[in-house]
């Protein structure tokens, strides 16, 4: 039997994922973070990206897009509490899409500091979404 770690994706509506995993990568400030059993502890913020878990006995990675939050990792377990999780199958391309290009139309238009770092990430939530379905697409 191989060595598994418990995942659980929280956003602040639902449990998105429940469930043992051989391996996790999720997206850290600095660079994805890859993540096997027995780790060390670890608590640190992530940024709006694709969390991808490979499930046991299944061969594609189970995909969900977050768009940021925390993770806590323990030994036996790893939790994300993040502000909004979608499974990456549920994302809405058009939307996506709009968002982004609204997030570039605010960024041109801004007219203070806090609608400049306001129009930063809701760009940077439109591009992770975008590249969540990119994976999904491509797999």
């Amino acid at each position: 039997m191989s060595l598994r770690v418990h995942v659980d994706v929280v956003s602040a509506e639902e449990l998105i994922f429940s469930g043992q995993t051989d391996f996790a990568v999720f997206p850290g400030e600095a660079g994805e973070l890859g993540i096997y059993p027995r780790h060390t502890p670890l608590l640190t913020r992530i940024r709006p990206g694709t969390v991808r878990l490979k499930v046991p006995d299944r061969e594609e990675y189970e995909l969900v897009y977050v768009s940021g939050g925390m993770l806590e990792v323990q030994p036996a377990l790893i939790t994300v509490l993040a502000d909004t999780a979608v499974r990456a199958s549920d994302l809405d391309e058009a939307k996506a899409i709009e968002a982004k290009r609204h997030a570039e139309e605010m960024l041109r238009d801004h007219t203070s500091d806090v609608g400049l770092a306001s129009a930063e990430a809701e760009l940077a939530q439109a591009v992770a979404q975008l590249a969540a379905i990119k994976k999904l697409r491509t797999r």
